[in-house]
């Protein structure tokens, strides 16, 4: 029979997380800091010395942690490094979290349970890009003992006036963020100054040193007392046993206390807490791994909670969440992912942007897409009703990823509460398909995409997507083609020709594209959609595979052959707002093709319309690689 560990619970460290932005010197700090508290093991700091003589260096503490050939060949810190540390009889973990911008990924997790956190400046060059994004992502995942290290303050011989001013500017960031930094160390991490023992160059600062910071950091609070959590990370079976295993994330058991299992609320006794090679045991605590029986013999899932019936946690298919964005592309309402929290995995959709964050000036303003590596209030749609608790700083609740397809984490998502009720909203969960793109590209042969035709009225758009269509159709492509008239006589009949009906005309037509072009198809529409500001919002809408492709026909051409009359009407004033005559058309700057007709006949312009489309939507994605 095979053996699960049942480990004892170990002396509680206190996590410390170094942040700040790259160059700003958090490997420098940590390596000093090890040094002047005779934390390093023997012959390290000589192996320091010489890997610095080797590059012509002075001593380089960064060395002790960018221990990565990468990384000293890059001079930045591309992972999260944990490093056991002791201040007298106190056990800290000190968190090295990366500051380059590609790198913010892994200090989600490397900051996600610190205590408290060094934010390490540049008193020089003062708050950057990734010092804002840094304090943004104490807020987010909670972190509110902030002690701010002003370093490198010998660049300017330790003056008092700079470094007061350099404080101020910080003190105005973190106050934006409702985080009260718990004191400025004004330190040289490379000469030791206020690191481990007052600098003598600063006989004006009467703060403590950093190690003396670190010191009164208050140690985590126990979280034993708290309502049982233990989130169940598999199920067994032994003999005739069925053995449930899980870490305590909060709370306790004994043997013989009442639990409710998972969102469907079964109840059962704890039966027994197994246990292999040691004494029985009767009771457990939060941070243990354990493997209990339960009577009646329940059968959780995994990710389900055991819960007591007296502190149920929280339960929703609609649930508030903070973001911290990692992709470089926008997020858009209707994306899918799964969410991550504990053992569990929910399907979710992105049903509302709430807020996005400005980075500049650190306010929230409504939109309608969180910007690369942004921080937002988004709703998340559950496909099925969920528990969680609420996010806590200091704790592990609430502090769900989200991850997409390609199993990659896309966000920090700490959950912060049931969505409000909203009058129409909380009917709507769009949910996304589990159906990949790629598995739907390799069905079809190709790949989906939007190519969105645009040129005056009579420039021939309609006449050459259908022509193209019959092209690629021929050939084995799904293919629709979505026409100004054709959607005017249906989906668009209640709009007029104000530029207010004429904007939804273009909402409404691109909202379908993408979700066509999102199940695999070649979508080509035809429509005149005069204005830059129109097409830049069919691109919002569509996203990645949006084309623009601009039929460039003189007016003169398009009013010789005027086949609806229209350009007629309108000289004769029957028709106001008609575009060419007395409404304008703004031609695309650089649309991703120019088809002139004027010099072609509609055979030949179309048939370079399909080998473009052909050539895009190709399976290798030869053009698309080229584009980028």
């Amino acid at each position: 029979m095979s053996t699960i560990p049942t480990p004892a619970p170990q002396e509680a460290a206190t996590p410390i997380v170094i942040v700040g932005h790259v160059d700003h010197g958090k490997s420098t700090l940590i390596g000093r800091l090890l040094y002047d508290t005779d934390s390093l093991p023997d012959g390290r700091v000589a192996q320091i010395i010489e890997s610095s003589k080797k590059r012509g260096l002075t001593v380089e503490w960064s060395f002790l942690l960018d221990s990565l050939q990468i990384e000293r060949d890059q001079g930045v810190t591309v992972d999260s490094t944990r490093i056991p540390f002791r201040l007298g009889t106190r056990q800290f973990v000190i968190v090295d979290a990366p500051g380059h911008r590609q790198f913010l990924r892994n200090m989600i997790t490397g900051a996600a349970d610190a205590e408290a956190a060094v934010l390490v400046v540049d008193a020089n060059e003062g708050a950057q890009e990734q010092t804002r994004r840094h304090a943004m992502l104490l807020r987010l995942i909670g972190i509110r003992h902030v002690i701010v290290l002003m370093n490198k303050v010998d660049i300017f011989n330790y003056d008092q006036k700079k470094i007061e001013a350099a404080e101020r500017d910080i003190t105005a960031l973190l106050h934006q963020l409702e985080i009260e930094p718990t004191v400025f160390v004004p330190a040289s991490a490379r000469e030791g100054d206020n690191m481990a023992s007052r600098s003598d160059k600063m006989p004006w600062y009467k703060g403590p040193t950093l190690t003396e910071a670190l010191a009164a950091v208050p140690a985590p609070s126990s979280r034993a007392d708290l309502p049982l959590r233990l989130p169940v990370q598999d199920v067994y079976r032994f003999d005739t046993k069925r053995i449930v295993v899980g870490r305590i994330e909060r709370g306790r058991i004994r043997v013989g206390d009442e639990v409710v299992v998972g969102v469907h609320g079964a109840r059962a006794r704890i039966a027994t807490i197994e246990s292999w090679h040691t004494a029985p045991q009767v009771a457990a605590i939060a941070g243990q791994s354990v493997a209990v029986t339960l009577e009646p013999d329940v059968i959780p899932d995994r990710g389900d909670f055991l819960y007591p019936a007296s502190a149920a946690p929280l339960r929703a298919a609609r649930i508030r969440t903070r973001l911290f964005w990692l992709r470089q592309e926008p997020l858009r309402v209707g994306e899918s992912f799964k969410l991550r929290l504990a053992t569990a995995e929910h399907q979710v959709t992105v049903a509302a942007i709430d807020s996005v964050v400005r980075l500049e000036d650190l306010t929230e303003h409504p939109a309608e897409e969180v910007p690369p590596e942004g921080f937002a209030e988004i709703t998340l749609a559950v496909s099925e009703t969920m528990l969680f608790d609420a996010f806590v700083p200091g704790t592990s609740d609430g502090r769900g990823v989200l991850v997409d397809r390609n199993q990659q984490i896309v966000g920090g998502a700490p959950l912060i509460g049931i969505a409000e009720s909203v009058a129409g909203r909380n009917a709507i969960h769009p949910t996304g398909s589990a159906v990949s793109p790629w598995d739907r590209a390799q069905a079809k042969g190709h790949r989906g995409g939007v190519f969105w035709m645009t040129g005056l009225p009579g420039a021939g758009k309609s006449t050459l997507a259908r022509g193209a269509e019959t092209r690629l159709f021929a050939r084995g492509v799904d293919v629709s083609v979505l026409d100004g008239d054709t959607l005017r006589a249906g989906l668009c009949s209640d709009l007029g020709f104000s530029e207010a009906d004429r904007r939804e005309n273009v909402r409404r037509a691109a909202a379908v594209a993408r979700i066509l072009a999102e199940s695999g198809q070649v979508v080509i529409v035809a429509l005149i959609s005069p204005t830059i500001a129109d097409r830049e919002l069919a691109r919002q809408i569509v996203g990645d595979g949006f084309h623009e492709i601009f039929i460039d026909t003189p007016q003169a051409t398009c009013e010789e052959r005027d086949p609806k009359g229209l350009y007629a009407a309108a000289r004769a004033g029957k028709i106001e707002g008609f575009t060419g005559i007395d409404a304008p058309y703004e031609a695309p700057v650089k649309p991703d093709l120019r088809l002139e007709t004027a010099n072609a006949s509609s055979d030949e312009t179309a048939a370079r319309l399909a080998a473009f489309i052909g050539e895009e939507t190709r399976l290798d994605g030869t053009a698309q690689r080229q584009k980028s």
